[in-house]
């Protein structure tokens, strides 16, 4: 059984992901596919199509500003698993020749911040 402190990250990393998801409808893409995972080589949180550009969106939702900058939050292994997600993407679906991106969403939901998003594309 998971602990309560794992199912509230779960929780709150869900809501984050409903709130980019809105945001990105509200902004003109059009979501491809969430959760997309390839094998062990990683999981990209939302794929969408803007301007014909394929987008792949990592999420990050934080609760509190005790951890930094949560851009600084995506590691070097998880940029590393994110571009070899990307890649079994363009692989599964036979994609190729496509304008691709990488974008962060950052969904601040502190009690200071009343769910401020910050969206930050060509994140990598």
């Amino acid at each position: 059984m998971k602990n309560t402190n794992t199912l509230y990250k779960k929780q709150c990393g869900n809501q984050g992901e409903e709130l980019a998801t809105q945001y990105l409808l509200e902004n003109g893409y059009q979501i491809v596919k969430r959760n997309f995972k390839f094998g062990r080589e990683g999981e990209i949180d939302i794929i969408a199509n803007h301007n014909n550009t394929l987008v792949f969106i990592e999420v990050k939702t934080r609760t509190n500003h005790s951890f930094g900058d949560p851009i600084e939050q995506i590691s070097q292994r998880k940029r590393k698993s994110w571009y070899h997600a990307a890649k079994g993407f363009l692989y599964v679906n036979k994609i190729s020749n496509q304008e691709c991106r990488f974008d962060a969403i950052i969904i601040d939901l502190s009690k200071d911040a009343k769910e401020q998003i910050l969206h930050i594309q060509n994140a990598m």
